[in-house]
């Protein structure tokens, strides 16, 4: 325990300042706990409690600069590389050694946004995401002093260890300021954004993501303790994700039948998979548009939107690996007059 605690502590109760109290003296149990002085560490916390302090403070409440994020256990599927990246960062913030400011970059649709919730969910934390809406005014100067009064508020907060903020898309304020049209007002901006980072408290993880790293201004990028790569996919890791996401929505759908195969062939045809955004789309509106009483309709569907030129001729259908089965499924047309149709007779 600092010295200064001490006497913030005695400062903060003479001057009746309860949410300051607080504060100091949940830091100071914190700080008991990280030295694996646990017992008084729980002491002081079950006082706070008895005394009807601990009670934890919503930045939706203290401001309109943010919102809470609603966090879902749904699954996540990533290549191992940006799942290690992503363990790495929990445990680089569970050892509370001040490492906690970390930048997303990739295209959009590559699981960015999702992963801060995902982390939220596993280090036990509240999610809020920064309003751009009411961070960004168009008079001269009062962005930069809303996003000095933003990162105020945060550091003001009576339990930053429980807390993560989110800049999702913060390219609006981070954009190379000698690419700016209005190079005065993006350099403000910039810049106290800036400041804002280096003074951040260290118990806060602050996430930010970028679809435009390219253009990011590089003295914001240094500081950031970890950028991670979310680009990182490889066709086999996304025709991965596709059946875990065909699993998760056969699940909500059950009228839809299961042909893992056929699913398989499906998206192995796509050139360029898309990324896990847009992928997700795709299987759910081609289940959820589909002919509840038909079990297969929706890999007929699927089908049209990867292959949208095909004939649906049989022998195409063959030369792209199908077998009769499946042909039946994606033309509705019976297995018998397939095979005849594959011998040369008449569909």
């Amino acid at each position: 325990m600092k010295k200064n605690d001490v006497i913030n502590l005695i400062k903060y109760y003479t001057e009746k300042n309860d949410a300051a109290f607080r504060d100091v003296a949940y830091r100071i149990a914190v700080d008991f706990n990280r030295n694996n002085d646990y017992q008084l560490g729980d002491y002081i916390m079950a006082l706070l409690s008895d005394k009807n302090t601990f009670v934890p403070q919503s930045l939706n409440d203290q401001s309109d600069f943010f919102h809470k994020e609603e966090i879902q256990n749904n699954p996540l599927p990533l290549p191992d590389c940006i799942k290690d990246d992503l363990v790495g960062l929990a445990n680089a913030v569970g050892y509370g050694a001040g490492i906690n400011k970390f930048l997303f970059q990739g295209a959009p649709g590559t699981g960015k946004t999702e992963s801060a919730k995902q982390l939220a969910r596993i280090l036990d934390r509240q999610l809020y995401s920064v309003d751009f809406d009411s961070l960004i005014d168009s008079k001269l100067g009062q962005t930069s002093k809303n996003i000095t009064e933003l990162f105020d508020e945060v550091n003001r907060l009576p339990y930053p260890e429980k807390v993560i903020i989110l800049f999702d898309e913060i390219d609006s304020l981070a954009l190379d300021r000698t690419n700016s049209h209005d190079l005065r007002e993006m350099g403000r901006a910039t810049s106290s954004v800036l400041k804002g980072l280096d003074g951040l408290n260290s118990s806060v993880v602050l996430i930010a993501t970028t679809n435009l790293f390219g253009s990011f201004d590089k003295a914001l990028v240094r500081r950031f303790d970890k950028v991670v790569d979310f680009n990182r996919y490889t066709k086999e890791d996304l025709e991965e994700i596709a059946e875990v996401l065909l699993d998760e929505f056969l699940q909500k759908f059950s009228f839809a039948g299961r042909n893992k195969k056929l699913f398989q062939k499906i998206i192995a045809l796509m050139d360029s998979v898309p990324y896990p955004g847009d992928l997700k789309n795709l299987i759910k509106t081609s289940i959820a548009f589909s002919n509840p009483q038909d079990p297969f309709d929706y890999l007929r569907r699927l089908f049209t939107q990867v292959r949208p030129g095909c004939s649906m001729a049989c022998k195409e259908l063959q030369d792209m690996g199908f077998t009769v089965r499946e042909i039946e499924i994606l033309t509705t047309v019976s297995k018998s007059k397939v095979a005849r149709e594959l011998q040369g007779g008449k569909a």
